[in-house]
């Protein structure tokens, strides 16, 4: 039961979430001897990464971007043109992004998150497999969480 000398507030505040994230990683560490050994390495820091696909004309066309941490490139946004679907240009971007994740940072695995109504299909035909199904997030989709072993 909550004390009532602790009272709940409510709003955005970048010092407390500072804070938040830096009390939680020192919890983390001290429970967890893997997140303790990570800590420090190269492999700790979050490091963006991006593909692009351009159109002669310098117009976006796609793009991937996705960051790598902890030995996993996670592959937030993937978009192709809908002009430009069918050409092989997801599977591209992917695999370039793949590419790096494996030979410039090491990365051992690759994650997404994708709805029914995207493309979880396209992900299975590149090797990955449905680890998670969130059904209704939102009401009346489902999540995919996929994943796949990069090296």
């Amino acid at each position: 039961m909550v004390s009532r000398m602790f009272h709940i507030e409510t709003g955005v505040d970048k010092e407390r979430f500072a804070l938040l994230l830096t009390r939680l990683q020192e919890s983390n560490e001290a429970a967890s001897p893997v997140i303790r050994t990570l800590r420090g390495t190269p492999q700790d820091r979050e490091i963006p990464l991006a593909v692009w696909v351009m159109s002669g004309g310098g117009q976006l066309v796609g793009g991937l971007a996705g960051h790598t941490w902890g030995r996993w490139l996670h592959v937030d946004h993937l978009w192709v043109d809908g002009a430009a679907r069918g050409a092989g240009l997801g599977s591209r971007l992917l695999a370039e992004a793949e590419r790096i994740a494996r030979v410039e940072r090491d990365c051992l695995n690759s994650r997404v998150e994708t709805w029914d109504f995207q493309a979880p299909g396209f992900y299975r035909g590149q090797g990955y497999e449905v680890v998670s199904v969130i059904p209704d997030y939102p009401e009346g989709a489902k999540e995919f969480t996929l994943t796949k072993r990069l090296a």
